[in-house]
């Protein structure tokens, strides 16, 4: 097992958080979720799957789910109840092996539909982080909700800071010697603190925090049933088609034979087993999404190690500050986070340069429509249908 812990590591380590801190501090703050179980499962879901799958994989929250229940304010009950449905699911599929049927079934230009789509959502998060206009930045009524100041003359601070820390990326983004993951977090969270958010600092103590088991107690069957129709069925087809085939090919493309235990099996028992876990400590619905596994590779992780080290980082947040990990991580600014959110979905979309052929380009265009009018399980759908259809026809 090749594993390292060098600066491109510790670089490709902090890629994602633009993906996850974000929702995770919205379901903190708005569904009352419990932090220490959320950045405890964070962590110790990347530390597993690192030291499983032996290359870099990523931990991002379950998007269906964590935007729905944000936007609906739902209670911490709701989605304990999907996160319990889900793992059971995907547990499911995996022991059972029908997941890897189901594989079969996808056609490659659908998969590179589902990169492609959710890169392109990834840098339409990314952009609302620094113009602004997020969901979790428009509920708070601040640009920056957790900074002193606001705005620089006319100009919102996440607009500066996001211009800013997008130009360092650029030049440093093939830097070796000065990889620019850990210079945009770890300046973004220097300036960050500068500006207010260390105030946050004060109101916590370490110490040794452990999480509390069904901290909402057990949910009830409304819990269940609503969290089935709202939360779960709309959120396991873009978990199929994203955390599982999309990821599964990427891979493949970025580790070939080095990432041979990441199959369909393993992704859906991994991510039942995680999810199991959250729901039971508190925390929200998780996923191995194929936008957060660009974003690592593309900031320089290359071994497993950039997992051990994310996670680590998590374990050791969760259980050191308990509730108050969040402000340390707060120190964050949005329109930083809103950078790291551009750039891997610049990365993810690239997956498409090996898709020449015009039915697939075709099929690949009908799920960016389809993923931005509608969302990204029906794109999904209607891909695998256009693919057979143009297959059964012989479309040239």
């Amino acid at each position: 097992m090749r594993i390292s812990f060098n600066r491109m590591e510790w670089a490709g380590a902090v890629g994602d958080l633009g993906a996850l801190l974000p929702l995770a501090f919205a379901m903190i703050m708005v569904n009352g979720l419990s932090a220490t179980g959320l950045f405890l499962a964070v962590g110790l879901f990347y530390l597993i799957g690192g030291m499983y799958y032996r290359v870099p994989i990523a931990v991002q929250p379950m998007k269906v789910v964590s935007a729905y229940a944000i936007a609906q304010s739902l209670s911490p009950g709701v989605i304990t109840g999907a996160g319990y449905i889900i793992a059971v699911f995907m547990f499911f599929l995996g022991a059972s092996g029908l997941v890897k049927k189901a594989a079969r079934l996808i056609p490659l230009p659908v998969i590179r539909g589902v990169q492609v789509s959710t890169g392109l959502l990834l840098i339409i998060k990314g952009i609302a982080l620094v113009a602004g206009n997020s969901g979790l930045q428009e509920k708070l009524g601040r640009v920056e909700p957790f900074l002193n100041y606001q705005s620089l003359g006319p100009l919102p601070l996440s607009v500066v800071l996001g211009v800013l820390f997008g130009i360092v990326t650029l030049k440093l983004i093939n830097s070796k010697r000065v990889p620019a993951g850990l210079v945009v977090v770890g300046c973004g969270a220097v300036i960050g603190g500068l500006l207010g958010a260390w105030n946050g600092l004060t109101e916590i103590s370490l110490g040794f925090y452990l999480p509390q088991f069904l901290p909402f107690g057990f949910p009830s069957a409304d819990d269940f049933s609503f969290a089935l129709l709202a939360l779960v069925l709309p959120q396991i087809p873009m978990t199929l088609g994203n955390a599982v085939i999309a990821n599964r090919d990427l891979s493949y493309e970025y580790f070939g034979k080095e990432g041979r235990r990441v199959t369909d099996r393993a992704l859906c028992m991994s991510m039942g087993l995680a999810n199991g876990f959250a729901a039971l400590v508190g925390g929200m619905p998780l996923c191995h999404g194929a936008g957060g596994l660009a974003a690592h590779y593309r900031f320089g992780a290359r071994t497993c190690g950039s997992n051990l080290i994310i996670g680590a980082l998590f374990v050791g947040l969760a259980i050191g500050f308990g509730a108050g990990a969040v402000k340390v991580l707060q120190l964050i600014p949005m329109g930083v986070l809103g950078v790291l959110l551009v750039f891997a979905g610049l990365q993810l979309v690239l997956a498409i340069r090996d898709m020449t052929a015009r039915p697939a380009q075709v099929v690949i265009v009908l799920m960016l429509i389809i993923t931005l009018v509608s969302n990204l399980a029906w794109a999904f759908g209607a891909g695998i249908l256009l693919s057979m259809v143009l297959a059964k026809f012989k479309v040239s």
